[in-house]
């Protein structure tokens, strides 16, 4: 085929090392990296849908390769990368570095890795004859709470014919993951009683009430982890409770009446985390109680500021047939720490979906991040039996 000549000498390490080059951080424009993409698919006749941001700076792409009349199997990525500010590299993060069998540079492992060797697969697909379509799912912002691939779940939800199989290829170091924790991020706003801090017992301190509501959150995540629901396939076993970020007061001899908490629930599919939810508004009332009659304006509210499903996948399911398929591996799957976007493809779309992909979480958002050359060879391996099972009709 006329497409053999360009997609000679375009390998995984070729894309990956552009691929690095773009600084696309979230929140930050990725069109030039989509363009790229595009460009690249297009040289092969894939076309491709973008869906993004009303102002143009940022966008999902959605590609078929294959039949258009009948279910496929979709690689599923996110072209966005957490800061390097503050970070110490040894090296200019946005250009990959050899070193040895390792290749350094920000996003290697999370996720630019397997977003290369998808994009070299579906090159590899436009020459074949498949009867089962390949589908591309790349998103942008997922570092922030899986925002960006929202936008395109709706674009693909009323469609009739959607991918049936969803490999999410976030670093597993090509283990298959069946599960991870849903996650709900909060923002309690506690409201006190300006004052002198010469007349501090006059006023309520934001900042206290903040404190007490924290050592709330903090003893109903020693009770979750001593009595609650557990689930030994995690590292952490049981729903964590968090707090991350906290702010308030503008000067030392002002009793501040304003402060923000930011925590988040990382639940296990056992609990719910609406019931946690619940019963944190029970704790904040109690801190406030004492305050109510002297200065009823006193308040802790709360408000959602991102959430997203965990997913559990049966074991027994399709996906991870296919997966043990195109991997060789019967290891027992696996559960990851850390969130995907594989939660909104199952619980949206009802796409039967895994977590499978190259490289270390571990190496993941640190200085010198990097993947080992046998991951990405690993992960090539496995997207050419994909090929080869599409072009057979799975």
């Amino acid at each position: 085929m006329a497409c053999q000549g360009i997609y000679s000498g375009m390998g995984t390490l070729d894309i990956l090392e552009r691929l690095i080059a773009f600084p696309s951080v979230s929140r930050t424009p990725n069109r030039d990296l989509i363009a790229y993409i595009a460009q690249l698919l297009d040289d092969v006749d894939i076309h491709c849908e973008t869906v993004g941001t009303e102002d143009g700076a940022r966008a999902n792409l959605f590609a078929t390769i294959g039949p258009q009349d009948r279910p496929g199997v979709m690689l599923s990525g996110h072209t966005d990368v957490v800061p390097t500010e503050g970070q110490n590299w040894s090296s200019d993060p946005f250009r990959m570095r050899r070193d040895g069998a390792r290749y350094y540079g920000r996003g290697t492992t999370d996720m630019k890795g397997f977003v290369a060797a998808a994009i070299h697969a579906a090159r590899l697909a436009a020459t074949r004859d498949l009867k089962t379509p390949l589908h591309l799912a790349f998103s942008y912002d997922e570092e922030i709470g899986c925002v960006g691939v929202r936008s395109l779940i709706d674009a693909l939800e009323p469609r009739a014919i959607r991918p049936s199989l969803c490999i999410v290829g976030e670093p597993t170091g090509m283990a298959i993951a069946i599960g991870h924790k849903g996650k709900t991020a909060l923002r309690a706003t506690c409201t006190g009683h300006a004052s002198h801090s010469a007349l501090a017992p006059e006023g309520v301190n934001a900042l206290h009430l903040g404190a007490d509501f924290m050592a709330r959150l903090r003893a109903r995540q020693a009770d979750i982890a001593e009595n609650g629901a557990q689930d030994p396939a995690y590292s952490v076993p049981y729903t964590t409770l968090h707090a991350g970020i906290m702010h308030g007061g503008v000067q030392l001899n002002i009793v501040p009446d304003h402060c923000t908490l930011d925590f988040e629930i990382r639940n296990i599919a056992a609990d719910d985390p609406a019931t946690i939810v619940a019963g944190l508004h029970q704790d904040a009332a109690q801190v406030v109680a004492p305050y109510r009659d002297s200065h009823p304006h006193v308040a802790i509210d709360f408000a959602e500021t991102n959430t997203y499903p965990g997913l559990e996948t049966d074991p027994e399911s399709a996906i991870v047939a296919f997966l043990r398929d195109v991997t060789g591996s019967n290891d027992p799957a696996i559960k990851v720490a850390f969130g995907t976007e594989g939660g909104l493809f199952h619980n949206r779309l009802g796409i039967a979906t895994a977590v499978c992909g190259p490289g270390h979480m571990a190496q993941g958002h640190k200085p010198d991040e990097f993947i080992d050359g046998a991951q990405l060879d690993a992960c090539d391996a496995m997207l050419a039996r994909v090929l080869d099972r599409l072009e057979a009709g799975l």
